[in-house]
Parts: C-alpha cells; sequence; structure tokens
C-alpha cells in the first residue's frame, strides 16, 4: 500500500438516536456511521479515531477524529460529499491535513463541555436540556463549581468500573451562567473521566436546590467514592462543545 494521508475532522452530532460514541457490537453509534460513510466514499476500509468518547444520547457541537485516507482529499469536494452521504444527524464542518503522527485524543490539550438545563418546559427543549422544575439558586450552584477548582482528584465522579489508571484531571473552568430560562453549566479540563461531567452537575443541582450544602459538595469531592456523590443528570442535556489542539501538529 501506498504512503497514507493523515486527517483531522472537525464534526458536530445530535447524540439522541446514537449509542455514544465509541463502536460496539450491538448497537449504532456516531463512530460506526462516520466510519461506514468514510469508507464508501473513499472506497476503502476506514477506521476512525475521536478525541474522546460521548456516552449513549450525549451530543456534541464540536468532536475531532484523526483517519488515514489511501488518496490525497481536497476539503471542499471532500465536505460536500461527505455530508451528502452522512445521516442528518452528523455534520462534518472542516478537514484539515495533519503530520503523520498526530492524534485526535493523544494530543488533544483541553475539552470542554456545556450542560443545558431548562428550568420551564420547551417543545424545542425535549431532547436538548434537563428539565428542571425545582428552584435552583444559582449562586450556590457557582459557590459549588469554584470549590471543584481547587481539586485534581475526580474519583467521586467517576463511572466504577472504568479502565483508567488515574482520576486526576487539571481543571480549567467550571461555572454556571443564567439566560432566561436556560442554566448553562460550562466545565473545561485537560481530560475528563467516564461519566464525570454528568455525576458533577447531578450532584451540583442538590446544592443548588439546598438539599446537600457546599461544604456537603467539598466532602463528597474528597470521599474519592462514587457511592457518595448523586444520580448522574441525564444525557440528553450534555455537549462536546470545544477540543483544542496545539498549532503543531497541523500542515
Amino acid at each position: 500500500m501506498g504512503e497514507m494521508n493523515r486527517y483531522f475532522i472537525e464534526l458536530a452530532y445530535d447524540g439522541k438516536n446514537y449509542h455514544g460514541w465509541q463502536i460496539q457490537n450491538n448497537a449504532y453509534t456516531v463512530q460506526e456511521a462516520l466510519e461506514k460513510g468514510l469508507s464508501t466514499l473513499l472506497k476503502s476500509p476506514i477506521g476512525i479515531m475521536g478525541s474522546g468518547r460521548t456516552d449513549t444520547g450525549v451530543h456534541a457541537t464540536q468532536q475531532f477524529a484523526h483517519f488515514d485516507s489511501p488518496i490525497v482529499l481536497e476539503k471542499s469536494e471532500f465536505l460536500k460529499k461527505i455530508n451528502g452521504i452522512l445521516p442528518p444527524e452528523i455534520a462534518v464542518y472542516d478537514l484539515r491535513a495533519v503530520k503523520p503522527d498526530a492524534h485526535a485524543r493523544f494530543d488533544a490539550n483541553s475539552r470542554s463541555y456545556i450542560y443545558k438545563i431548562t428550568l420551564s418546559k420547551s417543545p424545542f427543549f425535549k431532547d436538548s436540556h434537563w428539565l428542571f422544575y425545582k428552584g435552583l439558586d444559582i449562586e450556590k450552584l457557582n459557590e459549588a463549581a469554584a470549590i471543584l477548582m481547587e481539586y485534581t482528584d475526580f474519583e467521586s465522579f467517576s463511572k466504577v468500573h472504568t479502565d483508567v489508571n488515574t482520576f486526576l484531571c487539571q481543571l480549567f473552568e467550571a461555572k454556571w451562567e443564567q439566560n432566561g430560562q436556560e442554566l448553562l453549566f460550562n466545565i473545561s479540563a485537560n481530560r475528563f473521566l467516564r461519566g464525570m461531567v454528568r455525576a458533577i452537575v447531578g450532584t451540583l443541582v442538590e446544592v443548588g436546590t439546598g438539599k446537600l450544602s457546599t461544604q456537603d459538595f467539598r466532602r463528597i469531592i474528597e470521599s474519592k467514592n462514587r457511592k457518595e456523590a448523586k444520580a448522574a443528570a441525564p444525557a440528553q442535556g450534555l455537549y462536546l462543545c470545544r477540543v483544542s489542539y496545539p498549532e503543531s501538529i497541523f500542515i
């Protein structure tokens, strides 16, 4: 086989009908849909590697993946054709040539998520937000979110059966903002654990309703025990929204 060309694609997807990102034997995933589309377009079997996995029902407004192509690709033609093949819930926005050893997962500097809550019923938010009727104190939410920034070990918010070597994550941002009836939680880190953001949100809202104090929240982090944290927030409110890379990997 001749020399392969490595590319990064930037994409977005509505995760409602997908069993997450990661390819599985008996469930339809975003990765599978993309690999099928790319293999059809390039007329050879194409495997892709994403910047990270998202769980069943979780969305992405910005996700990256890399793949190797046996042919040199031209961006505008590629984007037109791949978007014509892919299902309507998945869109590819960009194609960039990268160095042969560039890696969508390992080269990422940071990842950002946004979690969306709506405080009142909306027909337009049913698959995109967590409908939360109980009152939430945004000052308390932000007081608790700021406590997260003091820590690096987030074992309390990780799925228990997971294959990671470390529960350490460096957080860059954790804050809430209110936009009318929407509450938005922004969180950025160098890496995230499985289920981490939804477990954090599910626990933070207990502070926001007054069921937990900020001291309780600190104690949960320090316990390093998932059983101490609260139930995970629903998948439909979570979006992977930004992944950043060093410019040096691009050609």
